[in-house]
């Protein structure tokens, strides 16, 4: 087992996924941002089915700043319910994860 998490986000535009992205490498609370371009997403949002094209962020991260990294999120984001879920990492590279160690705070 390992403290290295993986968080979940969406953005509405590319400016705003790159801001998100961006802060939170700035900020060392993410080693690394990728941001998957246009997925469709398709949800229910005030009793009505909705769907837009949006941008997934994966944040490579630390447990122990996890909520941080939530807190980043809810700040600099448009939405009003912003995405945010942590996936646990099991195991992976030696190599990778100490460098997702060294490189958040």
């Amino acid at each position: 087992m390992t403290d290295t998490r993986i968080v979940l986000t969406t953005a509405g535009s590319p400016q705003e996924a790159e801001k998100i992205a961006r802060a939170l490498v700035e900020r060392r609370l993410a080693a690394c941002v990728n941001i998957i371009p246009q997925i469709q997403s398709v949800y229910r949002w005030k009793e009505k089915i909705e769907q837009e094209t949006e941008w997934l962020l994966i944040i490579k991260t630390r447990l122990n700043i996890f909520d941080s990294v939530r807190d980043a999120i809810k700040e600099l984001h448009s939405y009003d319910l912003p995405e945010c879920v942590m996936l646990d990492v099991s195991d992976g590279s030696e190599a990778y994860l100490n460098w997702v160690s060294e490189n958040t705070r």
